[in-house]
């Protein structure tokens, strides 16, 4: 097989692990495109100020845009199994695109709550994006192709946090969504110059695709476990993210988005783990990288109930907490990514789909425990959720105990 590089972008390529050169290009491009649903984290005080709302309607923002990533993931993954792929991500990327402009001339709270479900629903893109990493590695180097892809979504996780809060302090918070668009928008030439036609391995009726989607949940227990377990640390990773521009904007701190924006530069050094824990993954299994993470996420949250009102505790509880998330989700995906190759699009969709409806949850919740219990609210949150987590994770299956794939796969 030729080089990756002397293969014409317009030829239809099955993709080989002689073609890994692709995987720092798509692990950017899973920055860029998840990036999109974190940007209005830090400028919740900001938006709510110039639109005029309280701080509990704001929040429903976050939950918006990880409403409508929900819905996008369930809606569009599922077609990478269906359609070509590469023209698949070009037109999310250009959705996106279009969603950021209108969120950035947004005149209300009901306008921003639309556009915001747009970017959720497109910025799905990511996952259109994720499943490739394991065809460009051989199977004994799946987690090490997975932690290089996750790297780049997960630098896009936090320093889109860091990027918002930064754009907001000089230019407000409209000009953060007019950069989204412009760096969404130079995808498209980019997707289209840089990888080959991806046609689906086994094309199949998008509406077969979908319920096999039912057939997916019904007959792998690993799969299962996963995005229960998954869906329950996002939650409480996403009530810590949602809530702390409040904690910052209090009595104790009196500091703004840009302070919660350089936070994400801290959480940023949980990408460095995802290399590591793919590594790991790979050698030792990925149960064993799973119970790590859950337990630095347990430390994590314990150090910011205890510390949180002093910086430094702050600081150092955010490194942990991302730390852990990080490991436990590159430990997810490794898992189930060895169930079925040719469902690999279809097996992102339901991990992704209640991964993201547990991070609305957390995010929803965790700005009622802050209305009614404060900081020590979403602490306590957070750890009850990772308690769920050690629980799914105590009672689940081992590597392996996989159902039938032969039922509703074309």
């Amino acid at each position: 097989m030729a080089d990756i590089e002397t293969i014409s972008p317009e030829a239809p390529v099955e993709l080989h692990p002689r073609h890994r050169s692709l995987l720092p290009f798509l692990g950017l491009a899973c920055g860029v495109g998840v990036s999109n649903i974190y940007y209005n984290q830090p400028l919740l005080l900001d938006m709510a100020r110039s639109l005029r709302v309280d701080h509990s309607q704001m929040g429903t923002v976050a939950v918006a845009t990880q409403v409508g990533y929900s819905i996008g993931i369930l809606a569009f993954v599922p077609l990478g199994d269906v359609i070509e792929r590469r023209g698949l991500m070009v037109r999310l990327f250009a959705g996106v695109a279009l969603s950021a402009l209108l969120t950035a001339l947004a005149p209300n709270l009901a306008t921003l709550l639309a556009a915001s479900i747009a970017i959720g629903c497109t910025a799905a893109v990511t996952h259109v994006v994720v499943p490739i990493a394991p065809e460009l590695a051989d199977e004994e180097e799946r987690g090490r192709a997975i932690g290089t892809v996750m790297t780049g979504l997960l630098l896009g996780v936090l320093l889109a946090r860091s990027v918002s809060g930064w754009i907001a302090s000089f230019l407000g918070w409209r000009a953060v969504f007019l950069f989204a668009t412009l760096c969404n928008a130079a995808f498209v030439p980019l997707m289209l110059s840089k990888l080959p036609k991806l046609p689906p391995h086994k094309p199949l009726p998008y509406a077969q695709a979908l319920r096999s989607l039912w057939t997916l949940i019904r007959t792998q227990p690993l799969l299962r476990e996963s995005a229960v377990l998954g869906g329950l640390v996002f939650a409480a990773f996403s009530a810590f993210w949602t809530t702390l521009v409040f904690l910052l904007g209090s009595k104790h701190y009196h500091l703004g988005a840009g302070t919660a924006g350089s936070f994400g530069m801290l959480g940023a050094t949980g990408a460095l783990i995802a290399p590591l824990a793919g590594r790991v993954a790979d050698r030792r299994g990925p149960r064993a990288v799973v119970t790590l993470g859950l337990l630095l996420l347990s430390v994590g949250f314990c150090i910011l109930w205890l510390l949180g009102y002093h910086i430094l505790g702050l600081v150092l509880g955010v490194i942990v907490l991302d730390l852990g998330a990080q490991a436990t989700q590159i430990a997810n995906q490794t898992r189930i990514f060895g169930l079925e190759p040719g469902a690999r699009g279809r097996i992102n969709t339901v991990y992704m789909t209640i991964f993201f409806f547990g991070g609305s949850l957390g995010s929803l919740f965790s700005t009622m425990a802050w209305s009614r219990w404060g900081w020590g609210g979403v602490c306590a949150l957070g750890l009850g959720l990772l308690g769920m987590a050690a629980l799914r994770h105590a009672t689940g299956v081992r590597e392996g105990a996989t159902g039938s794939l032969s039922e509703g796969f074309g």
